[in-house]
């Protein structure tokens, strides 16, 4: 039976770090701010927004929220942005997506000082994941590196499969595996005989999008299994991109859905504000 990755726990360890370093930042320079701008009505993003300001207010960082709603031109949004952009108590900046549309979701990220984007969205720090020298990272892929950390689950040296190739979660995660000397393997809907590349897979990360995608014939034994997805199916329960109940009698390690990888997602945002925050303090020395 698989070892659980319990991304309740860490994300709340990680949370707790973040809460000390904000009093010391609060004490030192400034409370630090993260500015959330929703456009629109759409629910599931109305709930994401409720709980970065609940996670940000639980860590004492100060939590912005702009609800615009979904008439808002680009030129209105672009301008809220900028104004952001100039306020130097705000270190993070996120438009929560996706927007309504009509409007252009690429020209938002890329006005987002990428001093302040938190989400890791704009093609300046997309870039220096490549490089490997980076601030920011994706909040989802960081979360996952941090389990993988906490958990001491190697990477180096070991074949690294990721399903997957969304510029949020399978690009970046692909590059933060190969950062830490992982072979790595990108594999997508055009891959053909998929599971000859997952059943090689010491560590297969699941960013479909598709519940009980992966089972257990394509998943090597002792290996760790990272499920990004989260799907809602039509009783109200979440479900994963990987079929759990199989998988499990199987793999060496296992993330939960949920309380797996979702909760390392807004906890990795937090961080991120955080070292916005302390670049702004160096800045300003």
């Amino acid at each position: 039976m698989a070892i659980l990755l319990d991304g309740k726990a860490v994300s709340s360890a990680v949370r707790e770090e973040v809460a000390k370093e904000t009093a010391v930042l609060t004490e030192s320079f400034r409370q630090p701010c993260l500015a959330v701008i929703l456009v629109g009505d759409d629910p599931a993003s109305q709930v994401y927004v409720r709980n970065k300001h609940k996670a940000c207010e639980a860590c004492g960082i100060r939590s912005l929220q702009y609800h615009l709603p979904k008439e808002t031109t680009q030129k209105e949004l672009l301008a809220l942005v900028q104004t952001l952009n100039g306020d130097p108590t705000v270190d993070g900046i996120l438009c929560q997506l996706p927007l309504p549309e009509g409007l252009d979701e690429k020209e938002v990220i890329l006005s987002i000082d990428p001093g302040k984007d938190v989400d890791s969205f704009h093609p300046v720090n997309t870039g220096r994941i490549l490089s490997g020298d980076y601030g920011f990272l994706p909040c989802t892929p960081a979360g996952i590196m941090e389990l993988l950390h906490r958990y001491e689950i190697p990477v180096r040296g070991k074949h690294c499969v990721v399903i997957g190739r969304s510029n949020i979660v399978g690009k970046p995660m692909a590059m933060l595996l190969l950062n830490e000397s992982g072979t790595v393997t990108i594999c997508h809907s055009k891959t053909k005989d998929l599971s000859s590349f997952t059943r090689s897979a010491d560590i297969l990360v699941a960013a479909v999008g598709k519940p009980d995608f992966v089972t257990a014939d394509m998943v090597k034994d002792g290996a760790t299994v990272i499920d990004v997805g989260i799907n809602r199916m039509a009783d109200g329960k979440l479900k994963g991109d990987v079929d759990f109940e199989t998988v499990e009698k199987k793999a060496a390690f296992l993330t939960p859905v949920p309380g797996g990888v979702g909760p390392m997602t807004i906890a990795m945002l937090l961080k991120n504000t955080i070292t916005a925050a302390k670049r702004h303090r160096e800045a300003d020395q």
